[in-house]
């Protein structure tokens, strides 16, 4: 394997440059994230997302079902948002809210965790 071009984390090296491996980790899991959207959008009858940046830690991706039922992938970037949703091809939304907010479907847990939140109390429900 050739390391000349990367540091210890995996970055490009002071040329520029990125490595096969570098590249290749990025492609299996880009590869493994769209595989789970796909296999949340099977569960659930379809999926539709959102993107959300979260500075520094990276991105999170929303995903709400055609049920309802919702989940979320936080990943190291935009960019890696944008190839996985691209490669899931599910629907992306600009923003949370409106219609597309609206068809989550929250539970018992969910309720009772805002409204620990809220009042300060245990979210335990």
């Amino acid at each position: 394997m050739d390391n000349a071009n990367v540091n210890a984390q995996g970055a490009p090296g002071e040329d520029g440059g990125v490595s096969k491996w570098t590249a290749a980790r990025a492609e299996r899991r880009e590869r493994r994230l769209a595989k789970e959207i796909g296999a949340f959008a099977a569960a659930h009858g379809g999926a539709e997302g959102q993107v959300a940046h979260l500075g520094r830690k990276g991105a999170r991706i929303v995903l709400v079902g055609a049920d309802g039922a919702w989940g979320d992938l936080v990943v190291p970037s935009c960019e890696v948002a944008a190839a996985v949703v691209a490669r899931a091809g599910i629907t992306v939304h600009e923003a949370f809210d409106g219609e597309f907010a609206a068809r989550v479907r929250t539970g018992p847990y969910e309720w009772s965790r805002m409204a620990g939140i809220q009042v300060g109390g245990s979210s335990a429900p």
